[in-house]
């Protein structure tokens, strides 16, 4: 089975972050609205559970991010409903952290069910959402296989503890390169500069990964103590970048695009999206997380508010820490399981998988990438619009 879902990974089109290619302006737009909202007056009640007399589950996630095979089927769900009777409603729901939010910050203003008992979402959005209380404590006792929970994840600083929220799949933002027309590599930020890649560099449209790696480049901790000058730097870089035509393109996921055209040579970019266009049409882009550190971006299993089945949702939460199915997971989707044991799972099953070090980081691996600290509302609206204003004159 696992064997199979490689197979289709290789041939997939779609990964967890291509929708983002048509969000464009609009959703840039949301993003900044979207800011500033909620939790303005106390936080709502989490909704008493139920789970022992419904044995039901609703889980909203992005596409293409989890197993699934020729038939439209997910395996992993099959059998969890097998061994639990609890029966999971999949829902493609996540089309972008900011968009999703925006349907349903009234409800968990309100603490209302939104019709979603876990959610995955990225590393600030949870944050977000655990500020203004839209979120409910998990029960680690229901979650015993947190156990495999790797080190490094254990204690975020939107999440102490992980008292609100557990890792479902991460990747690494960093720089990426065509080695047919680079065949010298690069090794850092600072390479991308250079004026023999005029006009044809691109940059992510998600400003804590672009905006990460410059300030990475520019010696800040970006996990640790800065402020509105380490930002204003960066920031003034990119500018620079974007005016003297050295960046082509700020781009969500269609920088894939720029990448298979040759219209850019190299790029700021996501991991797992360079091991599908590998796959997808030959070993022609090299990934590597630059000399001064990348970026490491979670998305993340919470329970809204609302959800009357937190039980049901810890159970699944437990289900897919077990290491064999966590590796069946991230043999299709190409992005980095948080479980250990994981690797050695599917080791037995596929050598090659299990060595790639942007779906298995080795700690070492991992000790280059830097999670972007947890905003204030005032300074997401500040940092974001600045971030938008070059975006839009891009």
């Amino acid at each position: 089975m696992i064997r199979s879902l490689i197979a289709q990974a290789r041939r997939a089109q779609l990964n967890r972050r291509a929708l983002l290619a048509g969000a464009g302006a609009s959703a840039s737009a949301l993003a900044l609205a979207a800011c500033s909202t909620g939790g303005a007056k106390g936080k709502p009640t989490p909704a008493a559970d139920t789970s022992d007399s419904d044995k039901t589950l609703n889980w909203a996630n992005w596409a293409a991010y989890i197993d699934e095979d020729d038939n439209g089927d997910y395996p992993t769900l099959v059998q969890f409903t097998e061994e639990t009777g609890i029966d999971v409603n999949y829902d493609v729901a996540v089309d972008d952290n900011n968009t999703y939010y925006g349907k349903v910050k009234d409800q968990l203003a309100l603490g209302q069910d939104i019709g979603a008992d876990t959610v995955c979402l990225t590393d600030w959005m949870v944050g977000r959402w655990i500020r203004f209380g839209y979120t409910q404590e998990l029960d680690h006792a229901n979650i015993p296989n947190l156990a495999n929970l790797t080190p490094a994840l254990q204690d975020p600083d939107f999440d102490p503890g992980r008292k609100f929220s557990v890792p479902w799949q991460g990747g690494f933002a960093g720089i990426c390169w065509n080695t047919e027309a680079i065949p010298g590599g690069l090794a850092s930020v600072e390479d991308l500069w250079n004026s023999e890649l005029k006009g044809r560099v691109g940059v992510l449209s998600e400003m804590r990964d672009t905006m990460g790696l410059i300030m990475l480049q520019n010696g800040v901790d970006i996990a640790g103590d800065w402020g509105d000058a380490e930002y204003s730097a960066a920031i003034d870089i990119l500018r620079e970048q974007v005016e003297n035509g050295q960046v082509r393109n700020i781009k969500g996921n269609s920088y894939l695009e720029d990448l298979k055209s040759e219209d850019t040579l190299a790029a700021i970019c996501w991991s797992g999206d360079i091991t599908v266009l590998n796959a997808e049409a030959g070993d022609k882009w090299q990934f590597a997380i630059p000399t001064a550190g990348g970026t490491l971006w979670n998305d993340n299993f919470l329970v809204p508010v609302g959800s009357p089945r937190k039980t049901n949702a810890e159970t699944l939460i437990n289900y897919y820490y077990e290491p064999e199915v966590a590796a069946e997971v991230a043999a299709w989707v190409n992005y980095i399981t948080p479980v250990v044991g994981a690797k050695e799972a599917a080791a037995a099953i596929d050598p090659a998988l299990a060595e790639n070090q942007l779906i298995f980081p080795d700690e070492d691996t991992l000790s280059q990438a830097h999670i972007f600290r947890t905003l204030t509302g005032a300074e997401e609206q500040k940092y974001q619009a600045e971030f938008q204003s070059i975006l839009l004159g891009a």
